[in-house]
């Protein structure tokens, strides 16, 4: 027996490896794919030249205008693409949105992506970009996940002004009379760029001609309040946005006075700068997939720190202009999904038609808790071997999140990302899993070797499922008017399986102020692990019975919504032992090796 065990291992690695090795690199991938003009691209959607503006030869910002002119058209039909709690490499989401959109256009329906720009912190640390990979991304992916049109730039600059400007109204006492706490200081800066040596810090050291010495610290950029306001903007048309975007700006709470009043971006006199700043990051970008499929790339808030959803305004125009947009929530079911239901749902009006849960063979045997998987070494050569009743065991976490759908009324369907050292018998008990568990149905996906043509059974279920009959009815998990603490509990038992949720003394004063405030109604977006239904990473796949820890409590007004901290939850990530950016240089011609 245990020969015979050693030979399958023998054999599967070396499967592994051969076809790893034959498998060219995504960058390569992407250098030899044929890019169209992207005014070509905009035109396959019917948009109209004055409402394209390229940057560059590649990519364009499309003008909010556009939304006035199709404000009476119908809208497309909106598919979510959501996931299974991921191991730390990731499952494939990403890649299998963009792979579905080129699989429906394939099957002769006008479709285009919609996604999060890249942010710089996972590109340069271990996790990666946000374009997909292989045969189904983003083209060129250079160009995609490194600076994009300029977005997180801009919004960075203007949250360290309003920062500035907050620690100024301090110092200075102007404008007059806001009484600012220095403890109760709420925004600290931000940069894109994975340090975790910046998470705690003491600034203004150097004596009093360079201000006053403080705790403080900084997150990443797409931590940032503001990137949550402009994934959150609606409006129809420019003018509209535009306003929305002030508005919510200076609703920002970046203080409170030694009072306890709460003092905005709008009462330090900011907000006005910081939306002239960020007023070209309402605009979309438009790219196009390996296939020449439109996709818009637009925002980037996280999932595990913020709501993890590309913007409303990017949908909106996509919904006017394809018959299908196929957008992603980040990371699991549990994290950006329920966040686009009750969240970005809530604020743009919008009802998606189903959602897609991508599941993968090595993920669901992860969630035995047998395996770790760690980035940067190789897998488990245990995982790689037939075992069937391993999925089995670890599929409670896919039938929790098929729950987790099923709990908003949306109907959903199961992608397998398949892997080629996946075994058939691996791949039924995953579709067993998701019949019993009432998914509409299980599709094995191979968009990453085979793009479009490799997700042609799964864009068949999901065109069955849109437009067939609609049985249920959507609905959000809580209603609004709940104080924040009912809130908080339904999220932690309803989705994540907790018993109970504990709060520290901070956590209570900060709920107990945000109410006084009048903040009580806003929704809850969770910061939590993104690797486990729990707070801890190292609970595998579906616990009960915990106690779900909020250690700290902070209200992003302006976004619209009130965000607690679960556990050990970090808003900068620092890097690890060895960070993609080792990798990433320039060769002998003068082109970009190393990424992915």
């Amino acid at each position: 027996m245990i020969a015979l065990f050693l030979t399958k291992t023998i054999n599967s690695i070396r499967k592994h490896r051969s076809l790893t090795l034959r498998m060219k690199s995504s960058l390569q991938i992407a250098s030899e794919a044929t890019l169209k003009p992207i005014t070509e691209v905009a035109a396959s959607l019917g948009i109209p030249e004055p409402y394209i503006e390229p940057h560059g030869k590649n990519k364009a910002k499309i003008d909010l205008n556009l939304l006035d002119e199709y404000q009476d058209r119908p809208d497309g039909k909106y598919v979510l693409v959501t996931a299974i709690t991921p191991t730390p490499l990731g499952e494939g989401k990403t890649t299998t949105t963009i792979g579905l959109s080129m699989a429906l256009n394939r099957l002769g329906r006008k479709a285009s992506a919609a996604i999060r720009q890249s942010s710089l912190g996972p590109v340069f640390g271990i996790k990666g970009g946000g374009a997909g990979g292989g045969y189904s991304q983003v083209i060129p992916l250079e160009e995609s996940i490194l600076h994009l049109t300029g977005d997180i730039h801009a919004l960075a600059v203007a949250h360290n002004l309003l920062a500035a400007l907050t620690d100024n109204a301090w110092l200075k006492d102007s404008p007059k009379g806001l009484d600012i706490d220095p403890e109760r200081i709420q925004i600290r800066r931000v940069m894109d760029v994975n340090d975790r040596f910046l998470r705690y810090m003491t600034i203004g050291q150097g004596g009093p001609l360079h201000g006053v010495p403080r705790e403080t610290g900084f997150d990443i950029a797409v931590a940032s309040e503001l990137m949550a306001i402009l994934a959150l903007v609606s409006g129809q048309g420019n003018v509209e946005a535009l306003r929305n975007l002030r508005e919510r700006i200076g609703r920002m709470v970046v203080a409170f006075s030694k009072s306890g009043a709460p003092i905005s971006a709008d009462d330090i006199r900011g907000a006005g700068a910081a939306t002239v700043l960020m007023r070209e990051t309402l605009k979309p970008t438009l790219m196009q997939t390996i296939e020449n499929t439109p996709a818009f790339i637009h925002a980037g808030p996280f999932a595990n720190i913020a709501h993890g959803n590309s913007s409303i305004l990017a949908d909106r125009i996509a919904l006017k202009v394809a018959d299908y947009v196929v957008t992603e929530s980040g990371f699991g079911m549990d994290m950006g999904g329920e966040k686009f239901f009750d969240i970005k749902c809530r604020a743009s009006g919008l009802r998606p038609h189903v959602a897609v849960l991508v599941a993968t063979v090595r993920a669901l045997k992860s969630h035995t808790g047998k395996y770790a998987i760690t980035p940067g070494k190789p897998l488990p050569p245990e995982l790689l071997q037939e075992n069937p009743d391993e999925v089995y065991e670890g599929g409670s976490n896919l039938r929790k999140q098929i729950e987790n759908v099923r709990k908003f009324g949306v109907p959903v369907i199961v992608a397998l990302n398949r892997y080629p050292e996946d075994f058939p018998s691996e791949v039924e008990a995953v579709r067993r899993i998701a019949e019993e568990a009432g998914a509409r149905g299980m599709a094995s996906s191979t968009v990453f070797a085979e793009g479009g043509k490799g997700g042609e059974a799964l864009a068949q279920l999901v065109i069955d499922a849109v437009e067939g009959e609609q049985t249920e009815e959507f609905r959000f998990l809580y209603e609004l008017e709940q104080p924040i603490k009912n809130k908080i509990e339904t999220i932690a038992r309803e989705i994540y399986g907790a018993a109970d949720v504990s709060y520290s003394e901070a956590a209570d004063e900060q709920i107990a102020r945000f109410e006084m405030a009048g903040f009580g109604n806003l929704p809850i977006c969770m910061a939590k692990t993104h690797l486990s239904l729990s707070h801890d990473p190292q609970i595998k796949g579906a616990p009960t019975g915990f106690t779900f820890p909020i250690r700290e409590v902070r209200a992003s007004v302006g976004a619209g919504f009130i965000y607690p901290l679960a556990g050990n939850m970090m808003t900068m990530p620092g890097f690890g032992s060895q960070p993609s950016a080792f990798d990433i240089d320039i060769d002998e011609n003068g082109n970009t090796v190393g990424l992915f």
